[in-house]
């Protein structure tokens, strides 16, 4: 197999979650370019609308539907799955990217907060995963899932960084260890489980950090935080045959910042 082939998704079907604007937009885009057909979620039914409408335009076979993950006595992830294997039949490679976070110390940290973060952190990860692997790629014995975890899932925080995520930090840590585990329990039925833990871009999540954008810079070996284009190697890299041999691994997109 040629390197051009390792890399080439045509054919193949990608659900992204959270995948109308950040770094689910930038995998959608890049998975698309390859020759993947996208379908995405995300709770704002216009911005779905919209963003399918420009994925087509770059002649990207593209699909999504409007959900709240969050809620998960509505049942979304079913709602979610099949409207995805109404649109394209089956499902490939599932990248979990729906995620939130909760800025409070954590002697103050409100349990609600600590409850909305693990739920779609960590549980709708596990539950979006189970889903997809049970009902196309345990049968099919392929597939491939990549769970957006962080870097902050690596360690805490400074005392003095004005930066209060706990919350965050353990469900990020936590998507880790479970990319771990099903990787474990689901390399006989050859899917690959891997994790991309980015480090600071200047998305919506990460709103609030600009403050300490200098600070970041200057403990980054590469002396740059992420940019537009910083995740669609990686994203296509785990989503492709060139990763085959490649599962339960945490893979940080951060310029050296976690490794000083």
């Amino acid at each position: 197999m040629s390197v051009k082939q390792l890399f080439d998704l045509t054919g193949k079907v990608a659900l992204i979650t959270g995948g109308t604007k950040g770094l689910g937009l930038q995998m959608a885009e890049a998975l698309g370019e390859q020759g993947a057909k996208i379908f995405i979620s995300a709770r704002n039914a216009a911005e779905v609308e919209q963003v399918v409408k420009d994925l087509e335009a770059q002649g990207i076979q593209a699909g999504g539907v409007a959900c709240d993950l969050g809620k998960l006595d509505t049942n979304p992830i079913t709602t979610l799955v099949d409207a995805a294997e109404a649109k394209f039949g089956t499902v490939d490679i599932l990248i979990n990217n729906a995620g939130t976070t909760w800025g409070q110390p954590a002697e103050e940290h409100s349990y609600e907060g600590w409850q909305k973060v693990m739920s779609l952190n960590v549980d709708v990860c596990f539950l979006m995963a189970q889903e997809v692997a049970r009902r196309f790629m345990i049968p099919r014995q392929s597939g491939k899932i990549i769970n957006i975890a962080s870097i902050a899932g690596f360690k805490g925080n400074r005392a003095n960084s004005g930066i209060h995520t706990v919350a965050y930090n353990t469900s990020k840590a936590a998507a880790i260890n479970l990319t771990r585990a099903l990787a474990g329990e689901w390399g006989p039925h050859n899917i690959n489980v891997n994790a991309i833990c980015p480090g600071y871009f200047p998305t919506k999540m990460a709103k609030g950090l600009e403050k300490v954008t200098e600070l970041i810079k200057a403990g980054t070996p590469l002396g740059r935080i992420g940019g537009e284009e910083d995740i669609k190697g990686i994203a296509v890299f785990l989503a492709t045959e060139a990763s085959r041999h490649v599962t339960g691994q945490a893979i940080a997109v951060d310029g050296g910042n976690s490794v000083v």
